[in-house]
């Protein structure tokens, strides 16, 4: 990182993640560049070595004096900056910002406010216009020894089946892109044999123990499974879905497509402002997108209004 003045604070912290499986993994940061040159945009800039290091880069940029920590990624690199901004030495976060220029696969946080990959000159323009809006942060939190441990997301957990597409997916998707036959193969393993998983959990005052399919707590839309949530009412959406018969499974992935999952006949929804799992029977479970390792019990929080999101 090369820095042209001691003011960091009134730098954009940029923080860029090639899009994976790319050959030309520069261009869209030289088509980027050349945009911010032009605007004479003050701004330090860091490219990651991989997803783990975006975290790492961020607390150092937050540590370091930055407020506007700007992201060029997909919802994997969102989130691990969420982290380092969230896990940084700063007590007090109201003054820093977090920007999203979208770039990559998975692009699910940014399309929800209406910035596509290809919408990079408009994203820039919203971070130099400044509008920001206080957004909520979900964290899931569990102890691992004498320790404990806290990841915090932006879009949503997702429990057994979903995790497990999420995980397949995002491996492809890396290393082949979808259109691999692997992916497509796995894709149809999956939902033709849809799991189930016992699981054990409390949301409000309702405890369920049952045999799911898939489950997700969403602070934003969460892939689809969560449609209604928005990470700015202070609620947390909970989708708990059954296993359907093959024809149901069909009928739910366009339901899902066009947002109306929750009208799905084996679809429980829940609003909440906490959850806990007791029991999944070591079904996957995925944050934003990540798969963590965890233990149990583990509770599913929210931090209503907490960080500052640069909107359009």
């Amino acid at each position: 990182m090369t820095t042209e003045t001691n003011n960091s604070s009134s730098r954009w912290g940029i923080i860029y993640v090639p899009m994976a499986g790319t050959r030309n993994r520069h261009k869209r940061w030289l088509q980027i560049r050349e945009i911010l040159d032009q605007k004479e945009i003050q701004y330090d800039y860091i490219q990651s070595e991989n997803y783990g290091s975006v975290e790492r880069l961020a607390r150092m940029l937050v540590n370091n004096g930055y407020k506007m920590i700007v992201v060029v990624g997909g919802d994997r690199a969102v989130n691990e900056a969420l982290n380092g901004i969230m896990t940084s030495s700063v007590e007090n976060l109201e003054d820093v910002s977090l920007a999203i220029i979208a770039n990559g696969v998975g692009n699910d946080f940014a399309d929800f406010w209406g910035l596509g990959v290809d919408e990079y000159k408009k994203a820039i323009d919203c971070i130099i216009k400044g509008n920001t809006r206080k957004i909520d942060v979900g964290y899931v939190s569990f102890m691992n020894g004498e320790e404990m441990v806290k990841r915090y997301f932006l879009m949503a957990v997702n429990i057994g089946l979903g995790a497990r597409a999420i995980e397949i997916s995002d491996f492809c998707k890396q290393f082949w892109g979808k259109s691999n036959p692997t992916y497509i193969i796995s894709m149809i393993r999956l939902f033709t044999r849809r799991n189930q998983y016992k699981m054990h959990f409390k949301v409000n005052e309702t405890v369920v123990n049952e045999k799911i399919m898939t489950l997700c707590v969403g602070n934003s839309r969460g892939y689809g499974m969560t449609p209604s949530a928005v990470p700015y009412n202070g609620w947390l959406d909970v989708s708990v879905i059954y296993r359907p018969k093959f024809w149901q499974m069909v009928h739910g992935l366009r339901m899902l497509m066009k947002g109306r999952l929750l009208n799905h006949e084996q679809v429980r929804p829940f609003r909440t402002k906490k959850f806990v799992l007791y029991d999944s029977q070591n079904a996957s479970i995925c944050v934003d997108g990540k798969k963590l390792e965890y233990n149990l019990p583990m509770e599913i929080n929210l931090m209503p209004e907490y960080l500052n999101f640069i909107v359009p």
